[in-house]
């Protein structure tokens, strides 16, 4: 059985305190966590099951690290990858950016082929707009979690997430 690859870069700490919420729902034997601020993407090509976390920052922009390895993630080729998503955003100080970069993310990945898995309802969040939604526009591309406005919900929607990408993994 192959292993997830989780991938994460964090400024203040909450991607990472996600990431490794998430990591601990999952089998530990099944999971294995990488910082790309100190690794890089290049172990991306490890794994055929891969979750990503992303947080957005000011007007739409990418955190800092991964911006960094942009160039580098999009010549990787996810073909015949599943990937799951979660992203840190600010609802309220920037509803019209929310959670922007997990959609840019999620456009890059799925331009080089990756399939995309456990989509989140919109439902309880109140923002403007955001990059982030699906095409149908009633969920966002992944688990959305907002430290700022409601962190007293991340660890529910996390408890409630981790089971969908398991699922989508076929685990």
């Amino acid at each position: 059985m192959s292993k997830i690859g989780l991938f994460y870069a964090s400024t203040t700490g909450n991607t990472e305190s996600v990431a490794e919420r998430i990591a601990g729902l999952i089998d530990a034997a099944k999971v294995e966590l990488h910082d790309i601020a100190v690794e890089g993407v290049d172990a991306i090509g490890d794994y055929d099951r891969l979750i990503f976390g992303i947080s957005t920052w000011d007007y739409g922009e990418l955190q800092e690290d991964w911006e960094a390895e942009w160039e580098a993630l999009s010549r990787i080729d996810f073909s015949g990858r599943k990937v799951a998503l979660f992203g840190l955003g600010d609802q309220i100080g920037y509803g019209e950016w929310f959670l922007d970069a997990m959609g840019l993310l999620a456009e890059l990945v799925t331009e080089q082929g990756a399939e995309l898995v456990a989509p989140w309802p919109i439902e309880g969040y109140e923002f403007e707009q955001s990059k982030a939604l699906t095409a149908e526009g009633d969920s966002f591309v992944g688990l959305a979690l907002d430290e700022d406005a409601q962190p007293g919900e991340t660890a529910n929607r996390v408890e409630r997430w981790v089971p969908d990408v398991i699922s989508a993994f076929e685990l």
